[in-house]
């Protein structure tokens, strides 16, 4: 879940061409409060969360939905990829915790994006759903990640136009124009937010801030209509991305005020206690795949994203781990390490077995939760020893693909990873042909 709060924004000044001068953004906010002139201030303005969608509700269709989680330290490659492509691949110490679904989901090896060497080993994390470039290095700019460009295109028809999950730290989610979107690590929270109907009173100052929110954005339209004839026209081509951007939001605005009104969906699921042991690691993934689990069932939001970040601290509840994680993750092939890594890293597998189970127990129109859903699950290291972010992990699963086991692609000369948002992007309804670092709309191995 992201709850942003009202903060400042870093914007650019436009050059007003006119008089050779820069242009005070205060002028072009006139009226406004000079408080919402970046997008990404704009997008705040909408909660993070929006219900049950009523289309879905009325016809009794089934939409389509989309998981991504990315395990931010990795896995031991040797542990988890098979020998031999294909159905018949032999199994793996990690791939056996998911024995229960193997006709339900595809690996993929030889998978990356380009250029990923950034500002720390661990910069990769923040384009995994983006695929910019050179992450954190001078003159990088993020892009819109694969989740926020699928809540542009279905996030009005549920309450939540997406959920951005986190164990801690940040979020896989990024705007349009690249700014990091908060995320939200509290299951309690996330379950109030979804199920607990709020006050009269709380409606109502709900619905005076989408309509605030309305007449702030009216009073921007007009000034920044007044401000165009005045730029040249690389600044208004900029002017004109900043207003479409503002009229989706007015949109958005639009659809969120009738949500305010309804009645949240009911659930027989008890409100769940935070995970108090801030190093019970696999806890805490446990339940929050399961208010993911809720969410998707209840039709709460179609989008969502889980940042599993690894921490400077050894996991507890399991047995035979005493090093802290990062430092097991940097193993340098010491077997001693790696076995404990193993314990860990084998723990995350059968959760999300576990998260696949839940998805694939419930029915839903002829089919299951699973088969309504793509996950998308993998890392953006593929040696986190090293901080090699070539040959990624990635588990496709459910989403009713044709799955095929295992599907090695050239692990010297990868495949764009991006290739595939094309694909999980189109099956959510998303009319593109391309995503970020993207070469074509596919990838082998996933029909």
């Amino acid at each position: 879940m992201s709850v942003r709060k009202d903060r400042s924004p870093t914007t650019r000044t436009l050059p007003h061409i006119g008089s050779q001068r820069a242009l005070d953004r205060r002028h072009f906010l006139r009226g406004a409060g000079g408080v919402f002139l970046g997008l990404p201030m704009l997008e705040a303005m909408v909660p993070a969360f929006q219900s049950r969608a009523l289309a879905a509700a009325s016809t009794g269709s089934s939409p389509k939905r989309f998981f991504a989680a990315c395990a931010g330290l990795g896995f031991h490659a040797p542990y988890l990829f098979p020998e031999k492509e294909g159905l018949d691949y032999q199994q793996t110490p990690y791939l056996s915790k998911l024995q229960d679904h193997r006709d339900k989901f595809t690996i993929f090896s030889g998978l990356s994006h380009p250029q990923q060497s950034g500002i720390n080993g661990h910069a990769s994390s923040m384009t995994w759903l983006t695929s910019a470039k050179r992450p954190g290095l001078a003159g990088f700019r993020n892009t819109i990640s694969l989740d926020q460009q699928i809540a542009q295109h279905v996030g009005t028809q549920t309450r939540y136009p997406y959920l951005a999950l986190t164990s801690g730290g940040s979020s896989l989610a990024w705007t349009s124009n690249g700014v990091a979107i908060p995320g939200e690590s509290s299951p309690s929270r996330l379950f109030k937010a979804m199920f607990t109907n709020g006050t009269e009173r709380e409606i109502e100052a709900e619905v005076e801030r989408y309509q605030t929110g309305r007449s702030i954005l009216d009073t921007v339209l007009g000034e920044a209509k007044k401000l165009g004839n005045s730029l040249g026209q690389r600044d208004r081509d900029k002017l004109d991305e900043y207003l479409t951007s503002v009229r989706e939001l007015e949109h958005r605005l639009q659809q969120s005020e009738g949500w305010a009104t309804r009645p949240k969906p009911s659930t027989q699921a008890t409100e769940p206690k935070d995970i108090q042991d801030k190093h019970d690691t696999i806890s805490k993934q446990r339940l929050m795949y399961e208010m993911a689990t809720l969410a998707l069932q209840s039709d709460s939001t179609r989008a969502i994203t889980y940042a599993i970040n690894g921490f400077n601290h050894a996991p507890s509840n399991i047995p035979g781990v005493n090093t802290d994680w990062h430092n097991l993750s940097h193993h340098g092939r010491d077997e001693a390490k790696i076995n404990e890594l193993k314990l860990i890293e084998e723990a995350e597998f059968t959760a999300f077995n576990e998260f696949l189970t839940r998805l694939d127990s419930i029915e839903e129109n002829g089919a299951t939760l699973l088969d309504r859903t793509s996950v998308l699950f993998g890392s953006n290291l593929g040696n986190a020893s090293s901080h090699n972010w070539r040959n990624l992990p990635i588990i496709v699963a459910g989403g009713g693909y044709r799955h095929q086991g295992y599907v090695a692609h050239d692990a010297d000369d990868n495949t764009p990873l991006a290739n595939l948002f094309v694909q999980l992007a189109q099956r959510m309804g998303v009319p593109t042909e391309e995503f970020g670092s993207s070469t074509a709309a596919s990838i082998r191995g996933l029909g």
